[in-house]
């Protein structure tokens, strides 16, 4: 084998010269690609987290638009929910040795509403019956107030009818009676509920019979 030649020496000059090479890692070049390489990954990734919080926006807007489409409906069904605890309300406590027509017709109603109620529970529409409760205007009409011995004030004293809700949202808040507390108290009277229907309270606001 023939003995390395000056050939040797030189490769080696060669490669040292490479390493301080201009084009090599620190060039100018590099480092601008580089930095155009970061700017266009900073910008991918805003651009997939602003995607993301679309899906799941529009996916939010897609399911309560789903829940909550039948809203108006639902508030019209209620009204005839009403009206059958109403019509239950008109008839004669039940007594030993009434007629049996009035017998009859109690059950067919008290049937019909429990076979209604269930109905509307399974589509998330639900009742909620606010005496003894603090009064909540959202969620509360104040028809009326009145002293009350065994209420604090601010307390709902009666609910002429229930609060209904739609999976969780208001579909018509609770007409009720508040509590203004004891007789004995220093609370001001308020205005009662008008002929119109409208009460006015400085605590609780105007409210219109709806």
């Amino acid at each position: 084998m023939s003995p390395p030649g000056p050939s040797s020496g030189h490769d080696q000059d060669t490669a040292h010269a490479g390493a301080s090479d201009p084009a090599g890692a620190g060039h100018p070049r590099i480092q601008e690609l580089e930095a155009a390489l970061e700017e266009m990954r900073e910008k991918w990734l805003r651009s997939e987290a602003e995607m993301q919080n679309l899906r799941t926006r529009t996916k939010r807007e897609l399911e309560d638009a789903r829940q909550y489409a039948t809203q108006k409906f639902a508030r019209d069904v209620v009204e005839a929910a009403e009206n059958l605890k109403r019509a239950l309300a008109s008839l004669p406590h039940a007594t030993e040795g009434e007629d049996r027509l009035i017998a009859r017709m109690r059950e067919g109603i008290e049937s019909t509403e429990r076979s209604f109620m269930g109905i509307l529970e399974r589509h998330g529409i639900s009742a909620a019956d606010p005496a003894g409760t603090p009064f909540d205007a959202n969620h509360h009409q104040a028809m009326a107030e009145q002293h009350s011995d065994e209420h604090p004030h601010g307390t709902v004293i009666q609910a002429w009818t229930p609060a209904w809700t739609l999976h969780g949202r208001l579909l018509k808040p609770a007409m009720v009676v508040v509590s203004k507390g004891a007789a004995a108290g220093t609370q001001p009277a308020a205005a009662q509920a008008t002929e119109s229907g409208t009460y006015s309270d400085p605590t609780y606001g105007n409210k219109a019979d709806g």
